[in-house]
């Protein structure tokens, strides 16, 4: 249970206010609307995908399995926020509890780290194929491809239990609110008795090499990927390699842009409102854009689309 304490006295609360976009009930009625229907669309998008590679023979390859995958975690990331969110749009209290508002923490920041595990592994499917397909199908094996899943979410989720303990072990002073639509640790440790300097520190150790080890490994796929088409004597071999590519460069430009921007250096160097519109590029609108973006130039992706609307 937290301790929240004010200049007067000392209580044991329940939890804190989300205190969200801050605009008249008309704008709030307003962006439930917006939000509900994002919701509703990266939902259907992202299960498009899933359907389609399920269904469609063609698709049942390492890197259509990986999407899928990949679509699968966009689903339960952005249900890990829009949900309360949009609750929050219509509600008068805003009130979040104690153990709603670290389980949203850590659901939130499991599944980011998940994603950028699953970036990092798309980025090294496409590096085998391209660059070594003679011994594509002997290493990306089905068993293989499923190891790399596994691992993806076991080290996504196993990343972030410590620091979020002990800052739920932490006294929280003045008043209750968290200035965002989210528990993220910025707005949280703001409310803490005491300064954290050796969390925050914690947190950007777990943050910035994690992330900037993983975008090396990533951008180091591409540019070798890069190298080996550009060797490709085929012009519609290069296209299609282009296209496969661009498309994961896109989503990894869009996902981890936003996300150094936010954790890459403190999480107290940011205004709230510049922590909000940050915050829901990379959580709202990238798993939106996402199954747009692996589809629109993906021919065999366009098919498998087609053949589970039945168009």
């Amino acid at each position: 249970m937290a301790k929240f304490h004010t200049p007067s006295n000392s209580s044991t609360i329940t939890g804190f206010i989300l205190l969200g976009f801050t605009c008249p009930r008309e704008g709030q009625i307003l962006l439930f609307v917006l939000f509900s229907a994002v919701y509703l669309l990266t939902l259907m998008g992202n299960a498009s995908i899933i359907c389609a590679v399920r269904w469609d023979q063609r698709l049942h390859t390492p890197m259509y399995i990986l999407l899928a995958n990949f679509s699968f975690l966009e689903i339960w990331y952005v249900t890990s926020t829009v949900p309360n969110m949009l609750a929050n749009f219509l509600s008068d209290t805003k009130v979040i509890s104690f153990s709603g508002c670290f389980l949203q923490f850590y659901f939130f920041f499991s599944l980011g780290s998940t994603e950028c595990f699953f970036l990092a592994v798309m980025a090294f499917d496409r590096y085998l194929a391209i660059c070594r397909p003679l011994y594509y199908p002997s290493i990306m094996t089905r068993h293989f491809c499923t190891n790399l899943i596994v691992s993806c979410w076991v080290l996504g989720f196993l990343w972030f239990p410590v620091p979020i303990i002990i800052i739920s072990q932490m006294s929280f002073c003045g008043p209750r609110i968290i200035d965002h639509f989210l528990c993220d640790p910025g707005p949280l440790l703001a409310l803490t008795c005491t300064k954290a300097p050796v969390i925050e520190l914690v947190i950007s150790i777990l943050n910035s090499p994690t992330l900037v080890i993983l975008l090396l490994f990533i951008m180091g796929s591409y540019a070798l990927v890069l190298k080996a088409v550009l060797k490709v004597p085929s012009a519609t071999g290069k296209r299609k390699a282009f296209n496969t590519c661009g498309s994961h460069l896109v989503v990894v430009s869009l996902f981890y842009g936003s996300v150094l921007v936010m954790y890459g250096s403190s999480t107290s160097d940011h205004a709230a409102e510049v922590q909000k519109i940050v915050t829901l590029f990379y959580s709202v609108l990238t798993p939106l854009l996402n199954p747009v973006i692996y589809s629109l130039r993906n021919q065999d992706m366009k098919k498998g689309l087609q053949k589970f609307w039945g168009t």
